[in-house]
């Protein structure tokens, strides 16, 4: 499968799971769009206001999802990459949940 080609929601048995580019500090809330890392996987991209420290930036990406989805804060989670830029994210969920997500970034694009 080609770099193109490599879903950025991938269903699993745990739930569904993206990588996040995460800038924290930023001017607002906000999903900025998507992107390829150096290895060619997809990743989203967000931003938010909050610092990188003690969990803030984790606790304000994860209500930003959460809002953007429409699911609720603890349907997510960080697991992996939490002191990083680069974050694993858990959405409890199945290979429709990817689907949805996956058309819902389709849209950001546009």
């Amino acid at each position: 499968m080609t770099a193109a080609a490599r879903p950025l929601f991938v269903s699993g048995p745990r739930g569904v799971r993206v990588t996040v580019r995460l800038t924290p500090r930023a001017g607002r809330n906000a999903v900025t769009g998507r992107a390829v890392d150096a290895d060619g996987a997809p990743l989203l991209k967000a931003a938010v206001t909050a610092v990188p420290e003690r969990g803030a930036a984790n606790e304000a990406l994860i209500a930003l999802l959460a809002k953007s989805w429409r699911l609720p804060k603890s349907a997510l989670a960080v697991v992996g990459g939490a002191t990083e830029r680069t974050k694993l994210i858990e959405i409890d969920g199945d290979a429709a949940l990817a689907a949805r997500l996956g058309a819902w970034a389709e849209r950001l694009d546009s």
